[in-house]
Formats: structure tokens, C-alpha cells, sequence
């Protein structure tokens, strides 16, 4: 993505003409003063930053936080007592415990579970809806952490310097909700952890910024077909199983939309004229931002609070989208010769003892006790499936 900058946007401005006083006569000479005007212009040249760089700190703030909470969640998954099976887990051997599904270091679902992760059946029947805003912290192993945060610091410090620690902390959060919430109304089973849906809002975000600010760039074309084949080959990613590709498009779909709201820049006509002399009158006055900047600005705003609003209310009547499409489940996998989409069949057998229920994995033998209540009987298979990971 190359831009025509350093350190920022440095324009070149030229200084116009000082208005004359009152005690100094005006020559009327079209020639003389086409002339003064251009000698003026050779002598002076003001250099200035219409926008200002911030330094970086939210993002690297955010890196910290998920790293620290990825080493809580494996304490509390009690790797200090366990080290065997944490090493284990470490090195990539899972004879202690099988986990088909995702074969990489990381804390267990139950654990995530307990920490925040996306866990559908809990938002619905207890309303848990905070639970969109925390797994987007949680992260399921030490590669998925690692790569996450990686992308996260070439992505995001870049927009912070360029945008500052508000709009892009809001884009973050927003976009990662929207990715949670998209998630959330078409995978129903199991739980859902992971930065990927903030991330590709900050792509997504990139995009629309370069639309809307289209005539401040250099090398448009060419900046505008690198971003698509980097977003075209991430999202393509997400059709491999155990992925959550609705989580990526539902945080690039929002952080799209976001960049027009966050990311506008005004026009440079509007940066010159403030920084004409006093009394010089301007050939034409320059708005602050081009019409279309406007335009797309109200529609994203529509679109963004209409589209949250009705996501929100089907999530929490429990309506499953899988059931009016029957397409979209080929968003987030494809079934190839290599892999299958399908879930794997868990089986569990249960018991109860007094008010507590003890669950046992017949794949892996694990076992889990529960706390009776009133929606674990809803909640058993899905405590299976976390049960056999």
C-alpha cells in the first residue's frame, strides 16, 4: 500500500500574494501583477502536516492484554499442576489428551468458557451478550495468539500513528463485536474465541479509507489491488474447517463501513485555504469534505446502527440463520476431497450425584462434574462436544 508520504502527509504549499494596504497603491497591470505573483511564488514556499502523527500506544496496549490474558487462561486450565500435559500440549503430543478439533497449544474450552469465550446458548437463554465483547480477548492456542498479534501490529500501529488511539480503539471493539455477532447467528454449536474479527475490521477499515480519501493517495490502483488480494487471501482462509469465517466477515463488513465514518479526511483545496495570508481571497472556497464523503458517511452510519440492531434482536429471539440459508454454511467451509466439514460425532455418558451431574467423554475418557441447573439439560450435548475436544 504505498503512500505519498513522510512521517505523515507533508504537502507542499505555496504562499499567495499578501493583500496590499491602504498605504501602499495596487498595481492594475494584469501583466505586472501576473509577473510579482510568479516571483512570489518561486521565493516561497511554506511546507506544512495537515494531519498530525500520533505515537502508538493503544495497540501495542491491546497486544500486552491478550498475551496476558492467554497466560491467565492457562493457568486457570491448572498447567502450574499439570506441567506434563501443558508440555505436552506444547510440543504438539496429545497422548494425555485427544483434541482433534484444534491441534495447537492452548487452554481448554471449558476453561475459555469460564474466562468469556462466544458461547451461543448462553447469550440466549441467559443473555449473556457481554460475552461478544470478551472472547474477542481469549485466543485458543499459542500459534493462534501469536499470529493474531503479529498481524495486529503491522495493521494497527500504522492507522494509529495515522488516525490516533480513539477512532481506531473504537473501530477495534466495534468490528470485533460485529464479527462476534455475525458468528453468533450462524454457528450455533460449541464456542468462539479470537481477535480475527477486530483484525479484518482494521482491513476492512484500510479499504474504505482508501475509497473515501481516493484522491489523496499515490499509486491509487495499485494500492487498491494489493489491499484486495491481501483481504481476498485471508478471507480465503476462513473456508478451512474449525475456522470461523463469519467471524472475519462479519468484523471486515463492519470495519468497512466504520472506515467511512472514522477515517475521513478532508480535501487538500480545504488545508490550503486556511493557510492562505489574511486578506488574500480565494479563488473558490473549498469545503471541508467532498459530497461523496458525506454521502457514504450517513449511509455506513444507517446501515452499521440498523444492521447491529436487527442481529441483535434475532440472536436473542434464538433464531438459527442456517435454517433460512441454506448456502451460507459454505462461507465458513467448503468440503474438498482433503477435509470434511461435517462436526464429528461425540458421545458422553452421564450421571448424577446429588445436584451435581458428572459427564464422561466416551472418546478420550475425560470426565467434568456440573452444577445442576436449569439449562443443563439443554446444554448437554454441547457440553459433550466441549467435554471430547
Amino acid at each position: 500500500m504505498a503512500r505519498d508520504r513522510r512521517e505523515g502527509l507533508e504537502i507542499k504549499v505555496v504562499n499567495p500574494p499578501a493583500a496590499a494596504t491602504n498605504n501602499v497603491a495596487v498595481e492594475t497591470s494584469p501583466a505586472t501583477a501576473t509577473r510579482r505573483r510568479r516571483q512570489q511564488q518561486r521565493a516561497s514556499f511554506a511546507e506544512f502536516r495537515p494531519f498530525k502523527l500520533w505515537f502508538p500506544w493503544l495497540v501495542p496496549a491491546i497486544v500486552v492484554a491478550n498475551i496476558a490474558l492467554f497466560a491467565i487462561s492457562m493457568f486457570i486450565n491448572n498447567c502450574p499442576k499439570n506441567s506434563a500435559y501443558c508440555l505436552a500440549r506444547f510440543l504438539g503430543r496429545f497422548a494425555f489428551q485427544p483434541m482433534k478439533e484444534n491441534p495447537l497449544l492452548g487452554p481448554s474450552s471449558l476453561t475459555l468458557e469460564k474466562m468469556g469465550a462466544l458461547d451461543v446458548s448462553m447469550v440466549v437463554h441467559k443473555h449473556e451478550v457481554w460475552r461478544l465483547f470478551t472472547c474477542i480477548w481469549l485466543h485458543a492456542g499459542v500459534f493462534h495468539v501469536l499470529a493474531n498479534m503479529l498481524s495486529l501490529i503491522f495493521i494497527g500501529i500504522r492507522l494509529e500513528q495515522e488516525f490516533g488511539f480513539v477512532r481506531i480503539g473504537l473501530l477495534y471493539m466495534i468490528s470485533g463485536f460485529g464479527g462476534s455477532l455475525l458468528s453468533s447467528l450462524f454457528n450455533r454449536a460449541g464456542i468462539s474465541v479470537g481477535a480475527s474479527g477486530a483484525l479484518f475490521g482494521l482491513l476492512g477499515a484500510m479499504l474504505s479509507e482508501l475509497l473515501t480519501n481516493w484522491t489523496i493517495y499515490a499509486n491509487k490502483f495499485a494500492a487498491l489491488l494489493t489491499l484486495i488480494f491481501i483481504i481476498a487471501i485471508n478471507l480465503a482462509v476462513g473456508i478451512l474447517p474449525h475456522v470461523d469465517n463469519f467471524a472475519h466477515l462479519g468484523g471486515f463488513t463492519s470495519g468497512f463501513l466504520l472506515g467511512f465514518v472514522f477515517l475521513i479526511r478532508p480535501q487538500y483545496g480545504y488545508f490550503n485555504q486556511r493557510n492562505n495570508p489574511r486578506g488574500y481571497a480565494a479563488p473558490s472556497a473549498k469545503s471541508k469534505h467532498k459530497p461523496y464523503q458525506y454521502v457514504l458517511w450517513i449511509t455506513s452510519l444507517v446501515l452499521l446502527i440498523s444492521g447491529y440492531t436487527a442481529g441483535l434482536v434475532v440472536l436473542l429471539r434464538g433464531t438459527d440463520l442456517n435454517k433460512h440459508c441454506s448456502w451460507c454454511h459454505y462461507l465458513s467451509c467448503i468440503p474438498t476431497s482433503l477435509w470434511s466439514c461435517k462436526s464429528q460425532n461425540v458421545y458422553c455418558e452421564s450421571s448424577q450425584i446429588g445436584q451435581q451431574m458428572n459427564l464422561t467423554c466416551i472418546t478420550n475418557g475425560k470426565t467434568e462434574m456440573y452444577k445442576l441447573s436449569n439449562d443443563i439439560p439443554s446444554r448437554i450435548q454441547q457440553l459433550c462436544s466441549q467435554l471430547c475436544r
